[in-house]
């Protein structure tokens, strides 16, 4: 819950660089989602493995570190070696306990949609745990559409990139949209 203060306009993305690896190593999401996605740490040791894929951010609210995303960009998804489905996605999504609830999870996606966009892709892919305590809700929310497809135990969801990424409305930060990422 927000308890009085919002996200505001004042939201960026950082490397993670080694003058920040303490606050990144330090975002907890709340214990009861522990299960549904890995710790910075470990997204952080997958960075190092795939350099060349692994776009790993801090998200900070003005000067305050509000959560982690780390994207995956031209990957081979189905991991044949053909290269005939190449994806570019959202591979994690850490909003720290204190911070959720106040549309950080939004900005994040709208920040990678903005990446893979630069970078010439079309579609954004992600992956989620089913179930009721999952986050399916959230990104069928912003426009993510079941492709039928799992990764692991996963459910892999697309959201095609166009000039509006996202529903307008409610949800959009303040000051944030598709034309000024």
């Amino acid at each position: 819950m927000a308890y009085g203060f919002r996200m505001t306009t004042m939201c960026r993305l950082e490397a993670v660089t080694a003058a920040n690896i303490d606050v990144a190593v330090g975002l907890k999401v709340r214990p009861d989602q522990e299960h549904l996605v890995a710790p910075v740490m470990k997204s952080l040791a997958e960075a190092y493995v795939y350099p060349g894929i692994a776009w790993p951010r801090l998200i900070f609210d003005g000067e305050r570190p509000v959560g982690f995303l780390m994207a995956f960009l031209d990957i081979d998804f189905a991991g044949d070696g053909k290269g005939v489905d190449i994806r570019s996605g959202l591979w994690r999504l850490n909003i720290a306990a204190a911070e959720q609830g106040r549309g950080y999870g939004r900005f994040a996606v709208e920040s990678v949609a903005a990446e893979i966009r630069r970078r010439g892709g079309t579609r954004l892919t992600t992956t989620w745990h089913p179930g009721e305590d999952g986050p399916e809700a959230f990104y069928l929310g912003l426009g993510f559409r079941l492709t039928g497809e799992t990764s692991g135990d996963q459910k892999v969801g697309e959201l095609e990139l166009g000039k509006a990424d996202l529903p307008s409305g409610a949800g959009r930060p303040p000051g944030v949209n598709a034309s000024s990422l």
